[in-house]
């Protein structure tokens, strides 16, 4: 590659790849100006390897090493075990912002540790919808003031960390019942609905100094009608213009079936740019092709006269200085990680009833669907129980298996039925499965471990731990086993 205009094109660029090595074609695009990396689980196997790999990322003070580190259901750092933090549903039910500060700022010595620069967290969206599939237990509740208040402690404790935040997704992913993985979402709210509710954690964000804030790929009619990612009227109009933000817009994954699969991911690239964004982010099974293929369609846009290079040049600027360089560690007066995390987690649980009778327990897990962002979990609550020495037999049921599971507890009277549901108003199979298992049962216990369900579920003992990390999973455990 040559040229000023490319390498500025190149600038904007945030790039996934495969592999826990820095591969060849990635050296050459972060010499020639490449923007930073997103990394993912894939690229992550223990702390020093990953300190090695994102070293030789840094190849100046300019480049972003980015991750989605949220705590609880969406881990990187951790997803080979599970997050030592609780999700922000879990905070967002505690709702004490100091502890939610002194997480993030823990958090923040782990990136710093690991070399991230930018965290792309925290999820600023409301979630008033109980059937989304993609926000859920990610989001800090319901209750806008809530949300906010959260958002700016978890932004405060990130950067007084040494890490950059980068509140996420705007204008608000929270009443959608499309995943924009998959599809294109559609928020009915009116504009002032919008400004009311939706946007004020961005708003909180912004206050808190958020360096960085992500744009979803999400439709609202209202407003425009295009996607936010792509549409001039959000990311300049209302987030620069009305909201006054000045940090970097990071797009959401380019390659999302909202963006890729309607006008396509490079010329969404340009439309993002002509919007208004700066960092345009490709996340994963992404390679030096979509790059390249990227780049050349910035260059193409700017030489036909469609976007302007100084355009180019700002957002390119927006990005080097979107996030803070990583520096030698400095040091925290922080207690230990996990320590804090599993005591917050501990916190967020809500019983009811009778949790432990000291019988042997009988697992039937109804396998609940995980988010895309999230990916399929390395932990689960009988794995946990196993580490704790439980005494435990382990059934994991899909729809289908509903008879062979009711079998087993009618088989096993001496052993405790627990029922482990997951977001049961999206997949209300299972709250007909956890009654007959209930029924089959004697003084049965469901452990909720994804959105809290509006349906009313009737057993003995009930814990919702308000999301699937390990620590809230651990915590669920503990109560299970009497401990600690």
């Amino acid at each position: 590659m040559s040229g000023s205009l490319e390498r500025l094109a190149s600038g904007c660029i945030l790039a996934g790849f495969a592999g826990t090595k820095t591969p060849p074609w990635l050296e050459r695009e972060l010499d020639d100006g490449l923007g930073g990396v997103v990394l993912f689980a894939r690229n992550v196997e223990e702390p020093e390897q990953l300190r090695r790999l994102t070293a030789s990322l840094r190849v100046s003070a300019a480049t972003v090493v980015a991750i989605d580190e949220e705590g609880g259901d969406v881990t990187r750092l951790e997803a080979s075990r599970g997050s030592s933090l609780p999700g922000p549903l879990a905070l967002g039910t505690i709702d004490d912002v100091a502890l939610t500060e002194q997480l993030a700022r823990a958090l923040a010595d782990e990136l710093r540790a690991a070399g991230i620069t930018l965290n792309l967290a925290p999820v600023a969206d409301i979630n008033v919808n109980p059937l989304n599939p993609v926000i859920g237990v990610r989001s800090f509740g319901s209750d806008p003031a809530l949300v906010a208040r959260h958002v700016a402690a978890f932004v405060t404790g990130l950067q007084s960390g040494g890490v950059a935040a980068c509140a996420k997704h705007f204008p608000g992913h929270g009443a959608t019942d499309v995943d924009s993985h998959l599809g294109l979402p559609v928020v009915s709210a009116t504009r002032e609905e919008l400004l009311g509710v939706e946007l004020a954690p961005f708003r909180a964000a912004i206050a808190a100094g958020t360096r960085a804030i992500m744009s979803a790929h999400l439709v609202v009619p209202a407003v425009d009608d295009v996607p936010a990612t792509l549409s001039r009227a959000l990311l300049t109009g209302l987030l620069r213009d009305e909201l006054g933000f000045t940090g970097a817009i990071v797009t959401d994954a380019l390659e999302m079936k909202a963006v890729s699969a309607t006008v396509g991911m490079a010329e969404g690239a340009v439309q993002a740019l002509l919007a208004g964004a700066d960092a345009l982010c490709l996340g994963h099974d992404i390679d030096e092709g979509h790059v390249a293929r990227v780049r050349a369609a910035i260059v193409a846009a700017v030489r036909e006269g469609r976007l302007d290079e100084n355009r180019v040049a700002e957002a390119a600027a927006r990005v080097a200085v979107s996030h803070v360089p990583a520096a030698e560690d400095r040091g925290s007066d922080t207690p230990p990680f996990a320590e804090l995390g599993l005591a917050a987690a501990r916190r967020a649980l809500v019983v009811s009833g009778t949790v432990d009778d000291g019988r042997p327990l009988l697992l039937v897990d109804l396998e609940g669907t995980t988010s895309v962002a999230a990916g399929r979990p390395s932990h689960d609550l009988a794995s946990i129980l196993g580490q704790l020495r439980a005494d435990v037999v382990t059934i994991r049921a899909t729809e289908a298996g509903v008879d062979q599971a009711l079998a087993a507890v009618r088989a096993s009277p001496g052993r405790r039925p627990v029922v482990v549901v997951r977001d049961v108003d999206r997949h209300p199979w299972q709250r007909d499965a956890a009654s007959a298992i209930l029924a089959a049962g004697t003084s049965g216990v469901v452990v909720d471990v994804g959105y809290p369900a509006r349906v009313t579920l009737t057993p003995n003992g009930l814990i919702t731990t308000f999301g699937s990390g390990r620590a809230s999973l651990t915590a669920a455990a503990e109560l299970l086993l009497g401990s600690p």
